[in-house]
């Protein structure tokens, strides 16, 4: 509402709300602060768990950083953007979630006080984005190559990637697996070494124990031979996808069939019933043994497919099917009569197992598989969960390093080394600008001050450390949680892709500009109709959630 003339003109829609300036910045700020908070406890080897538990009563227990947010219910709207970050950095790095939300909070903090000095958002946004580049060459300077067939980094790698997870007494076991995995779907294209993840089949079954899990080379299948007299075992298989259903064709418009003698409804079915043997036939006639259709197979079929010997399964998801495509060389057909020999997948075994209380296939001994999968096994739901996720952030850790090619220390090393380059960088600028360089300085401080807390130790005390260490030039020293002390990590073994660092620190730095530049918040809510009888109803403002869950 505002005033022309000393006549009030509404502008926004009623029920609308209008938050601006100071007021509208401090609530994204505090907003941003909270979800910091909510996570930052889960940081690091010694960081705690969080229980989530939704309105159906689903329990889900784990301190990954992009699965908390996933789980929360976030209503406000700058919250959104940093569980958004979460998501983005899971989704192209698969670690780092937790060290991301907790840099872009404290870069939040940190300007906070410097609004309070006066100091124009857009003076500090920046500093902010002098320091950021200033940072991702940093790291590039402090970063260390590592060769394709350095399966000893990476194994390290993938070790502190684990440590902080619940799965971190398996980590040996489950690193091995990881490797082996990553390695065995490497492609090369453009001269470049490629790996999908989505390429690596994850199927969960709770049963057994952690050590348990896995890997197979070829893809493994939640689900059963369609017909209980089909051989449990195929030796030397030679499969045939097919992208169609072995069943006769509806037609696409509403017929009706009038008979009016018992013969021709014989005569009916036997037509069906040779047109589906025709297809089975053709299926036997190119010598397949195992069949696997991403359709529908009817009764009829799969009675003349146990009769022929060649073990079916359908209603294959079609990513299962581009899987065993890449897995067994075979080549997805659209229907039976395309299918030929040269079509056909191989592989050493397919068999049918129990695992735990259900039937699976599996696709084994391929040949050169680029394709696998790992069958995860846990006491319990929370654990398979949980080593699933433990295993997704090992595979990705694992594909950064065979992409990119380089490793930083960790235990906050690398975040501490880039506060003090960043601050000697502040220096050397002029102007209100260099004090948003230094807070961008600090706040990246917060990653071995959170590790130290978390470990319970004093924050201040192993910070005054490691910075007298990095001025001494040591700068692979970090937090070393198990012993409580400032250490060399490169001798701890505790290495990370410098990739994640990298878009960490990118992705904070956008996320926390984004917020800052943001001084007006215009929320609208619809009228809500009230009932209750009244003739035409009476117009009612619904209240306007801007909280956060």
């Amino acid at each position: 509402m505002t005033q022309l003339g000393g006549v009030p003109v509404l502008v926004l829609r009623e029920g609308a709300t209008r938050t601006r300036g100071r007021d509208a910045l401090n609530s994204n700020i505090m907003a941003s602060k909270v979800i910091e908070e909510s996570i930052k406890s889960s940081l690091g080897p010694m960081g705690m768990d969080k229980m989530l538990v939704s309105t159906f009563g689903d329990v889900v227990v784990t301190n990954d950083g992009a699965t908390i947010l996933k789980e929360i219910d976030v209503q406000h709207p700058a919250a959104k953007f940093i569980v958004e970050l979460a998501k983005v950095q899971d989704q192209e790095t698969g670690d780092g979630t937790t060290t991301v939300v907790i840099i872009a909070g404290e870069l939040l903090r940190a300007a906070e006080e410097l609004l309070g000095l006066d100091i124009h958002p857009t003076v500090i946004t920046d500093g902010y984005r002098k320091a950021a580049e200033k940072a991702l060459k940093i790291l590039d300077e402090i970063s260390k190559p590592v060769a394709y067939e350095d399966d000893e980094m990476m194994k390290k790698v993938s070790m502190t990637a684990l440590a902080s997870k619940m799965v971190a007494e398996n980590r040996e076991y489950l690193t091995e697996l990881a490797l082996k995995a990553v390695k065995s779907v490497v492609e090369e294209k453009d001269g470049k070494l490629v790996v999908d993840i989505d390429d690596i089949k994850t199927e969960k079954k709770m049963g057994e124990g952690v050590e348990d899990t896995k890997l197979v080379s070829g893809v493994v299948l939640d689900k059963e031979w369609v017909h209980p007299r089909m051989s449990k075992k195929v030796v030397d298989a030679k499969i045939a996808l097919i992208d169609a259903a072995l069943e006769v064709k509806k037609t696409e418009i509403t017929a009706k069939i009038n008979i009016t003698d018992p013969d021709q409804i014989k005569a009916f079915m036997d037509e069906e019933e040779s047109m589906i043997k025709a297809m089975v036939d053709k299926v036997v006639e190119t010598g397949a043994n195992v069949l696997v259709c991403q359709k529908g197979i009817d009764d009829v079929a799969q009675h003349f497919l146990a009769k022929s010997g060649v073990a079916a399964v359908r209603r294959v998801k079609r990513s299962d099917m581009d899987k065993l495509s890449k897995a067994t060389g075979g080549k997805i057909v659209n229907s039976v009569e395309e299918l030929t020999a040269e079509d056909f997948g191989k592989a050493g075994v397919v068999e049918e197992r129990k695992v735990g209380e259900e039937k699976m296939i599996f696709v084994e001994e391929c040949a050169n598989p680029k394709s696998v999968s790992l069958l995860i096994r846990g006491g319990t739901d929370l654990v398979v969960d949980e080593v699933q996720r433990g295993l997704h952030d090992a595979l990705c850790v694992i594909r950064n390093v065979i992409q990119e090619g380089k490793v930083v220390s960790g235990g906050g090393a690398p975040e501490m080394e880039l506060s003090r380059r960043i601050r000697r960088y502040a220096d050397t600028l002029i102007g209100r600008e260099q004090l948003a360089v230094r807070a961008f300085a600090e706040a990246l401080e917060i990653v071995p001050r959170t590790l130290a807390e978390n470990a319970g130790l004093d924050p201040t005390d192993i910070t005054v450390e490691l910075r007298a260490a990095h001025d001494e030039g040591k700068s692979d020293w970090g937090v070393d949680v198990m012993n409580g002390k400032a250490s060399d990590m490169t001798a701890l073994n505790v290495w990370e892709p410098v990739i994640v660092k990298k878009h960490a620190i990118k992705s904070a730095n956008e996320a926390a500009v984004m917020i800052l530049r943001i001084d007006d918040v215009i929320a609208t809510k619809e009228i809500e109709r009230g009932g209750g009888g009244v003739p035409g109803g009476e117009e009612e403002e619904g209240p306007m959630d801007m909280g956060m869950d």
